[in-house]
């Protein structure tokens, strides 16, 4: 079987007993050993070989094990694994063992798919890069020099690079669309709600949204259709407002009579002109494809990054206080025995967090203190209102809002890491849907000169999840575009 097998291809070959899901659990997990990437912090082998043969009698007994039969997929270190370590690119979490699943990895599995691995990614979430795990950098599988984004590097890195077809990874400011973009593969951070967040590694929780990472669209339509859904046990949780499938959505789709709007403001922020160029001749692909596009603006963009960066490091101070070595993780004292008193505990913390962890906690609590919480905090929720209201007027109308979803191509392991400020930047696109709580995707459009990928980026109006898939599914094959590194 190739590396580079569809997951609907692997599904329907398994369910029609073509393929044993043991042998393609064998395959998996020989590339995830191999691993040239880091794009693994772990290997699940016991696990998926179990799930494999489970779905091979469920086949040899007649019955269909879902749709996702037997295909294998990856996981970010941030969703709870029962029986896996789980440690949220931290030190602080090293040992750390769930005793149960995150309701989507449940679901995956329940749709036939085998976890084979669990994937690298910044420290708790935080970072553009993957370069702040505390188990060292995921590399992009188009140029091994350079970075593939974040935080869900490793899980865009081992689907771009071939290793799985499918992966999970969690949004809370474009760590889903921004390394889809950098690696040429498709994500999508859903409509806020649509998926569980149970068993999430919180981050900020008004902001974290779990979504899919796929090769193609088809590919990424059939996991949506597993993910999503009211789950009773996560209080953000909703009944998604549409009807339908996202696979037959991605079936037969069309562009001709969508109505596109694209972002003045994006494309003026964008100082890379392959990045433009290559946006642009995407639209124009769209119009000859029978698409209607007019420009539209979202006046308050220049908030985005200031009230994200207070709302996200706040939420990020309150979430992570809990982790103070007291249950578990790391305790400072010999063999982690030490008495919990204050004496142990701010030790633990800074044995535990990486450097970007306790910058963003000191953030976070800084605009939450006494003298501070009405001119920083109460300010960002304020733009966060303007900012919502402004995406809400200039969908009106429109399909889907349109722009790059990186501001740059991939850049060099290292770059940006002295200077905060300019990595958090590159979330200038991607901030915004996370704080109006909109759904958006990121479809590979094309390639620099050098051959690294390039992404746009698909928004559309709250709960339009479907009808995003159905366009991008159509643009897809407007572009035609061989997404296998090398292959250009």
């Amino acid at each position: 079987m190739s590396d580079w097998a569809s997951a609907t291809e692997l599904a329907a070959q398994v369910r029609r007993g073509e393929l044993r899901a043991a042998d393609v659990a064998a395959a998996a997990l020989a590339r995830v050993a191999n691993d040239p990437l880091h794009a693994f912090l772990r290997a699940c082998p016991q696990r998926a070989h179990a799930r494999a043969e489970t779905v091979d009698a469920q086949v040899a007994a007649g019955e269909d094990p879902g749709p996702l039969a037997g295909v294998p997929i990856a996981i970010k270190d941030n969703l709870c694994t029962a029986g896996v370590e789980t440690t949220a690119g931290s030190k602080l979490l090293a040992g750390f063992v769930p005793p149960y699943d995150a309701e989507v990895v449940r679901r995956v599995e329940a749709a036939g798919a085998i976890v084979v691995g669990k994937t690298n990614l910044d420290e708790f979430s935080m970072g553009s890069s993957t370069e702040h795990s505390a188990f060292g950098p995921t590399l992009n599988p188009w140029d091994p020099s350079r970075v593939p984004g974040g935080s869900s590097g490793g899980s865009a890195a081992a689907v771009a690079g071939g290793l799985v077809p499918l992966a999970l990874g969690s949004d809370t400011g474009g760590s889903i669309r921004q390394p889809a973009a950098l690696c040429g593969c498709v994500g999508l951070k859903p409509t806020y709600g649509a998926v569980s967040r149970r068993g999430l590694i919180a981050f900020g929780s008004s902001l974290d949204q779990v979504g899919p990472f796929a090769r193609s669209v088809g590919d990424l339509a059939a996991l949506l259709d597993a993910l999503c859904g009211h789950d009773p046990a996560d209080m953000t949780s909703e009944q998604p407002a549409w009807t339908g499938s996202f696979a037959e959505a991605a079936q037969g789709a069309s562009l001709a009579g969508a109505t596109l709007g694209v972002v003045r403001d994006y494309l003026e922020l964008t100082l890379d002109p392959e990045v433009r160029a290559s946006v642009e001749a995407a639209v124009s692909a769209a119009e000859a494809q029978g698409a209607t596009v007019r420009e539209v603006s979202l006046d308050h963009t220049a908030l985005a990054i200031p009230a994200y960066q207070v709302l996200a490091t706040a939420e990020a101070s309150t979430n992570l206080a809990r982790f103070d070595g007291v249950a578990y993780g790391v305790r400072a004292g010999a063999e982690g025995d030490a008495p919990v008193d204050a004496a142990t505990l701010a030790p633990s913390t800074r044995r535990g967090f990486g450097p970007e962890v306790r910058r963003r906690i000191l953030l976070g609590t800084f605009a939450l203190s006494s003298g501070h919480y009405d001119a920083y905090y109460l300010k960002a929720q304020q733009a966060r209102r303007v900012i919502r209201a402004d995406f809400l007027a200039a969908l009106d109308g429109v399909d889907a809002l349109i722009g790059p979803t990186s501001p740059v191509p991939a850049f060099p392991l290292g770059e940006k890491l002295a200077d905060p400020l300019a990595m958090y930047a590159l979330d200038v696109f991607t901030v915004s849907t996370n704080l109006a709580g909109l759904p958006a995707l990121s479809l590979p459009c094309g390639f620099t000169d050098a051959g690294l990928p390039i992404g746009v980026q698909l928004t559309g109006a709250p709960w339009s999840d479907l009808r995003l898939v159905a366009l991008a599914a159509a643009w897809e094959q407007a572009l035609g575009l061989d997404r296998r590194p090398g292959a250009q």
